[in-house]
């Protein structure tokens, strides 16, 4: 039988963690310690924390314990309300910008509030409950503890957890499927341009802005509809590097960062948050798309730039590393379009480009002339159809095990 409780009934513990002084690189005695980037992707992240040198008296304090679960409880409102469970050898300190939820484990599972927490309506509850300010959110203790969560006996819970688990590995393999394809994709670019900061091949460099169309600002009012599509950092998926989820928005309902106008192949970046390569390159050419200020959108010319090539660009970490080199603000780190239209990069020969947009849009490799690019070869025509192959059932295996969790996560807590 289920019985529904309050949370507050079941945590043994919910706290801040340590507001200690966090490094990007250890040195002795400094451990590693929690920060939002760590739980980022729904699960801690040993390659996103920093690190902090703590009293021996601090570490019994603030030291993870098996099963303890981090809450996002300070971000943006599409992210407010993440968490991620700690199951580790490795020490984690708990630092100030996370809550540590501690459950009674006779009571409740842990990976069963974790996944509890992941389902859709708690998530819209949250964002719900939150208290927003500009480009942040944050939910306080009481309103968190006043959430009611449904408690079946506790093999019960293990076992929804269970076969959660084995949906979420399904999901998490298929992701790294994807990447694979991606990561043949990345290695096509290296073998044709290059690494893009030590620049081998010896291409022009030029700053992006030399090679960017001027784009407009408005307001949603002036297109004359009565509702447009809304692209803001929530509606990106930082893996597959796709805008999944734009609004549609009735005009009156407006935000007031809806300003910046977008069409198909234009290049979004987030300027806030560089670190998580927020990018996207928008698929569609609708009259009434508009996305958020946080963007800077890069309109490439098209006679001096492919749209792929400089997409490919802005996910390089040579990209990022600049971007984070040049960020401002220590809780909301951020960078201005200047910085990202400032940064320089490599030009090859525009057919170089065309043959590369050819192999990420799987199609012949034609020139502007029609005629093939004069670098174009069998082995790597052969190569493009493979490449575009496997991205292609990649991508759909994936898209297609996020929706068997989706419909196990609502299911299980129905």
């Amino acid at each position: 039988m289920t019985e529904r409780v309050l949370l507050e009934d079941i945590v043994t513990k919910i706290g801040n963690g340590i507001d200690a002084e966090q490094i990007d690189q250890p040195s002795d005695g400094m451990l590693p310690i929690s920060r939002i980037e760590t739980i980022w992707d729904g699960v801690i992240d040993f390659e996103r924390v920093k690190y902090a040198q703590v009293a021996k008296a601090e570490i019994d304090k603030y030291a993870l314990q098996s099963g303890d679960i981090l809450f996002s409880h300070i971000n943006s409102p599409t992210h407010i309300g993440k968490t991620a469970i700690y199951r580790s050898d490795q020490t984690l300190i708990h630092g100030i910008n996370l809550l540590l939820i501690r459950v009674d484990q006779k009571k409740c599972y842990p990976e069963y509030l974790n996944y509890y927490f992941k389902s859709k309506n708690v998530r819209a509850l949250f964002r719900a409950r939150c208290k927003k300010a500009v480009n942040q959110a944050s939910l306080n203790q009481p309103d968190i503890l006043e959430l009611e969560v449904p408690l079946p006996p506790l093999s019960e819970q293990k076992r929804i957890a269970s076969l959660l688990a084995r949906a979420d590995r399904l999901r998490s393999l298929r992701r790294t499927a994807h990447e694979l394809g991606e990561s043949l994709l990345q290695s096509v670019f290296l073998e044709m341009f290059g690494d893009v900061k030590s620049n081998p091949k010896k291409w022009d460099v030029e700053v992006i802005g030399e090679f960017i169309r001027p784009t407009k600002q408005m307001n949603p009012k002036v297109l004359g509809r009565s509702d447009f599509w809304y692209v803001d950092i929530t509606s990106i998926d930082r893996q597959s590097k796709t805008i999944v989820e734009p609004k549609l928005l009735k005009i009156e309902d407006a935000p007031s960062r809806a300003r910046k106008h977008i069409s198909a192949n234009d290049i979004l970046v987030s300027t806030v948050h560089p670190n998580l390569n927020a990018v996207a390159k928008v698929p569609y050419r609708l009259d009434n798309q508009i996305a958020s200020t946080g963007f800077c959108v890069l309109r490439p010319d098209t006679k001096k730039l492919t749209s792929e090539y400089l997409f490919a660009i802005v996910q390089s970490k040579y990209f990022v590393d600049h971007l984070v080199k040049n960020e401002t603000g220590a809780n909301y780190p951020a960078v201005s379009d200047g910085i990202i239209l400032d940064t320089p990069i490599p030009v090859p020969p525009l057919s170089l480009q065309e043959e590369f947009a050819a192999i990420v849009l799987g199609r012949s490799a034609l020139g502007r002339s029609g005629a093939p690019p004069v670098l174009e070869d069998a082995s790597r025509s052969a190569r493009t159809a493979s490449v575009e192959s496997l991205r292609g059932r990649m991508g759909e295996a994936e898209r297609q095990a996020e929706a068997l969790f989706q419909s196990l996560l609502a299911q299980s807590f129905a």
